[in-house]
């Protein structure tokens, strides 16, 4: 669950793991989004023995839970660009890695691979997304979340006062920020026909955000105060209205939603 925005631009990250706020990124997505991810492991039946590739990682938990569920016999490898918040991990390898430039890791083939908060931010995602599918053993599953900004354009779907306004005015300051440094913010609604096309079958996929959650907070916080210098270097923002919106998202009043969180999956052929 990569969760570190890529500029493919050549100006550094968008959202850096190595800043601080990088931390609370991780924990709020995980509050978010693990129990839809870990459904959806659920749904595709990972057990004792399997051999998994959690891609992008980010931090530990998804690839702790697959640790755990796969047992001694299985093998869990967790890969990403930045390693630096798995520096303790246990019960599975870490290795670091680039999805779309580098080979798939040994280990393979897998049973699973999963990704999330990833391709949208890879400028090679087609590539990225065909040496996933290679990696995997005849019937295993491949399984991608992804958001689609373009969905839900709004942070305040409600957006009945100026506070809403501006919260929804500085979001697309961010998501033009994505747009920018090569994100797809239409990726999630692509992700079945991409998965049939890379020859995948039994492709289901479905679709969940939250409209308001303390975990939305949190993230909106720490996402904020990370892109303000670009937002206000771009123009898109001025400090003082920065400023105004972390004061209101801190006073409590807003319902902040996320942009809807699309998983697909699907199974590479037995013969």
């Amino acid at each position: 669950m990569a969760q570190d925005a890529r500029d493919t631009s050549g100006n550094g990250y968008l959202l850096d793991n190595r800043q601080a706020e990088a931390g609370e990124r991780f924990d709020a997505l995980s509050a978010l989004f693990n129990p839809s991810t870990f459904r959806h492991f659920e749904t595709l039946g990972v057990d004792e023995g399997w051999r998994c590739w959690e891609v992008g990682a980010g931090g530990p938990t998804v690839s702790a839970w697959l640790a755990e569920r796969v047992g001694p016999g299985g093998h869990v490898v967790a890969t990403d660009i930045d390693t630096s918040w798995m520096p303790e991990a246990t019960g599975f390898e870490v290795l670091r890695h680039d999805v779309a430039a580098d080979a798939p890791p040994a280990g393979g083939p897998f049973d699973l691979i999963h990704a999330r908060l990833v391709l949208i931010h890879v400028a090679e995602r087609d590539r990225a997304l065909r040496s996933m599918v290679e990696a995997l053993r005849p019937g295993g599953r491949l399984l991608l979340e992804d958001g689609d900004p373009a969905l839900l354009p709004l942070i305040c779907p409600d957006e009945y006062g100026p506070e809403q306004e501006l919260a929804n005015r500085l979001r697309r300051g961010f998501r033009e920020l994505m747009r920018q440094r090569g994100a797809d913010l239409e990726y999630g609604r692509k992700l079945p026909r991409l998965l049939r096309e890379a020859g995948l079958v039994d492709v289901e996929a479905d679709a969940y955000f939250p409209i308001t959650s303390p975990a939305s907070t949190v993230l909106e916080e720490a996402s904020v105060r990370q892109v303000r210098d670009k937002l206000v270097a771009a123009g898109l923002a001025t400090d003082e209205e920065i400023d105004r919106h972390l004061a209101n998202v801190t006073a409590g009043g807003l319902d902040l939603a996320t942009a809807p969180m699309i998983s697909a999956w699907g199974r590479r052929p037995a013969v």
